[in-house]
């Protein structure tokens, strides 16, 4: 079996990637359908604030699941943190009409203010190792979407989508709302616990199986923990 740590390690094209998807102005490539337009980094700025008074961090889809929540194995300080989004703008004519393509790219949790030196595959409390070698480990979602929460108090953050979940399977032709915070008009929605003083941030998720990663500073303490999937349209 090969070292975990050495297999979770980044390769340079991929720590490349991670560290332009959070620069403004940075070119990530240009559109595989039109190799004249490139694909840009255009805004990378804080969506909001999440309380993680446990120190113990869930990266997972919120959405009622056959399975435990996905919590990292990596403690952080109890806290507050910032979470910070990067959108990419790809310009592409459909039907006549033009249209920016942004979306966003990137989120990371900003654990210290301080440069990335390394970045890792994040795993979690319960990976089997060798799905690790074989490139199969985050978080899995069929509903596009992700989220931060503190773990400690995961059932009572994601309780809004799981009665929202149980309304609409009663009752599938009426529209029901959820108890969430819509934030930069929807496309991020958060939930504030009260009760246990800590919060949960959704963010558009690929489908399928999400890397979490985990970018270190010099000293090997947690400067950021980011979900960047890779685009499928960039060449």
């Amino acid at each position: 079996m090969q070292d975990v740590r050495t297999v979770a390690e980044a390769g340079p094209e991929r720590s490349a990637y991670l560290e332009a998807v959070f620069t403004v102005g940075e070119r990530l490539g240009v559109r595989s359908d039109d190799p004249q337009v490139p694909v840009a980094v255009v805004e990378v700025s804080v969506v909001a604030s999440i309380r993680l008074p446990s120190g113990r961090l869930v990266v997972d889809t919120p959405w009622p699941e056959d399975r435990a929540a996905r919590e990292l194995v990596e403690r952080i300080p109890a806290g507050t943190y910032e979470v910070e989004a990067a959108w990419i703008e790809a310009p592409y004519e459909f039907m006549g009409e033009q249209f920016d393509g942004r979306e966003c790219a990137a989120v990371r949790l900003r654990v210290r203010d301080k440069p990335v030196s390394a970045w890792e595959v994040a795993l979690g409390v319960d990976d089997d190792v060798e799905r690790l070698v074989l490139g199969e480990v985050g978080f899995w979602t069929d509903t596009a979407m992700g989220s931060f929460a503190d773990a400690a108090s995961w059932l009572a953050l994601t309780e809004p989508f799981g009665r929202f979940w149980e309304e609409c399977g009663r009752q599938p032709s009426v529209v029901v709302g959820r108890d969430t915070e819509g934030v930069r008009s929807g496309e991020f929605e958060k939930v504030t616990g009260d009760a246990c003083r800590a919060d949960l941030l959704t963010f558009p998720a690929e489908e399928g199986v999400t890397v979490v990663w985990i970018g270190r500073t010099a000293s090997g303490q947690v400067a950021s923990v980011a979900v960047a999937p890779p685009l499928s349209w960039l060449a």
